[in-house]
């Protein structure tokens, strides 16, 4: 089982944590990951794009001139697709990219990117992370102290308005629930501040 140290906000050990190997210790599957990640992108798209078709553009009710004897191609319609401001041919209109991925998949991907964490020493775990008061001095020294740098995602057990508002205006930094953790996110921020409450849930929820 892998052995991961814990720290306080000021930055000091104060003990180690033997993480559950089913969930920070196997071997990536970065073909999940990638699967997943395309889902969690392609359910995000709204789909609202949309064009006329030559149907719904206003105008162009009658042919624009008879059909011979004007030296002039035929043509049935102004409104038609080659005309400036006719109907656009075969545009977009509104649609759900939305689809579904097997649950064991989504499951797979995110025990992959923790196992991950742990491999490149991108994990740190705090034994506590709560302040008496909203300020997002209290979070950037706590990261600082931490020596965390660049962009963070920090995962708490349940919602924790001081802490969550007291990172919100940090740049690069980002709070996240158990229970909302996403791929994307553990992609796009490098380092993953936990604490000892957090792992027990994951151990809980993903064991």
């Amino acid at each position: 089982m892998p052995k991961i140290d814990v720290y306080n906000v000021e930055g000091k050990k104060v003990s180690d944590v033997e993480l559950n190997e089913a969930i920070f210790g196997i071997e990536p599957n970065e073909a999940v990951v990638h699967s997943v990640l395309i889902n969690f992108l392609a359910n995000q798209r709204q789909g609202t794009q949309s064009t006329k078709t030559r149907s719904e553009v206003s105008g162009g009710g009658r042919k624009p001139w008879r059909q011979k004897g004007t030296g002039r191609a035929r043509q049935g319609s102004i409104r038609a697709p080659h005309w400036v401001g006719g109907g656009i041919a075969l545009g977009p209109k509104p649609r759900s990219y939305k689809y579904r991925v097997n649950k064991k998949e989504r499951r797979l991907a995110i025990k992959s990117l923790l196992s991950s964490k742990v491999l490149e020493n991108e994990l740190v775990i705090v034994d506590k992370l709560s302040f008496k008061e909203i300020k997002t001095k209290n979070m950037v020294n706590a990261l600082t102290n931490l020596k965390v740098a660049g962009k963070t995602l920090v995962v708490l057990p349940e919602k924790d308005e001081t802490v969550q508002k007291s990172a919100r205006n940090i740049e690069g930094v980002k709070t996240s629930l158990v229970n909302t953790i996403n791929v994307y996110d553990l992609l796009k921020y490098k380092n993953l501040v936990i604490t000892l409450d957090t792992v027990k849930k994951l151990e809980e929820v993903y064991a």
